[in-house]
């Protein structure tokens, strides 16, 4: 036997009523939200293959939000339905899950609902993410294990190093040090040492045996040097020449 009065059970039929009547007049008079009109005539081209995605870009974007409004739609619209079979079939207004009765209140919030408050699906907000992104699950993924001692393979931020380094859309004005003198040096820690750990590696050079020590004149070693951190043993007793050279 329902909880609800007869009264109720009326009140929340012509709800249902009224909701669908409104979804099925919104389909047939907007064609679907358009998806009934082909892309061709909101674009005026009569194919898509000789253009460039960016060309139709806010056109794509309207047929995308069209397809989404219109499943949700659907759905509703599903819903509805479902709940008026539950109402011919004299079990609506209890939770299909449990059998315990939904408060009028609740039905009149929601009158296409079919559980109580307990046992609704998904009451959380989703986390599911796309599946696309468990190909880069760490270490390639969004991932940046520099503040860890025990850490030092390749990670998400190196490989967004990488990727900056061949050029963005930045100016020096976004640049993270502000004395930067070319764009190879914008990208995020382009100082860091990549392949060496000391910065006297980078230009130091010796033969195949480790003999014959050669310094290639590098800006690092200028930088080095500059720094007072060179070793006067492998320069020569005149070092003016370093004033003159540009860092």
């Amino acid at each position: 036997m329902s909880h609800l009065t007869e009264q109720q059970l009326k009140q929340l039929y012509l709800q249902l009523l009224e909701e669908k009547v409104d979804l099925e007049k919104h389909f047939a008079t907007n064609d679907n939200y358009g998806l009934a009109n082909s892309f061709r005539d909101g674009t005026g081209e009569l194919s898509m293959y000789d253009n460039h995605p960016g060309d139709v870009a806010t056109e794509i974007y309207e047929r995308e939000k069209d397809i989404s409004l219109n499943e949700h739609a659907e759905f509703h619209l599903q819903q509805v339905d479902e709940a008026l079979v539950h109402m011919e079939n004299g079990d609506y207004g209890h939770c299909v899950f449990c059998q315990t009765p939904i408060p009028f209140e609740r039905l009149q919030a929601i009158p296409t609902t079919l559980y109580c408050l307990e046992h609704v699906p998904d009451p959380e907000r989703s986390i599911r993410r796309p599946v696309e992104e468990r190909v880069l699950y760490p270490p390639f993924g969004r991932t940046s294990l520099d503040e860890r001692q025990d850490e030092t393979e390749f990670d998400g931020e190196d490989a967004w190093q990488i990727v900056e380094s061949w050029g963005t859309s930045n100016t020096p004005a976004f640049a993270e040090d502000p004395n930067v003198e070319n764009y190879n040096e914008m990208y995020i820690e382009a100082d860091e040492h990549e392949g060496y750990v000391e910065s006297f590696e980078s230009f130091v050079a010796t033969d195949l045996y480790g003999e014959h020590v050669t310094i290639v004149r590098s800006k690092a070693y200028r930088n080095y040097m500059h720094s007072d951190e060179g070793e006067p043993l492998l320069e020569p007793d005149d070092r003016s020449h370093l004033d003159d050279e540009p860092l």
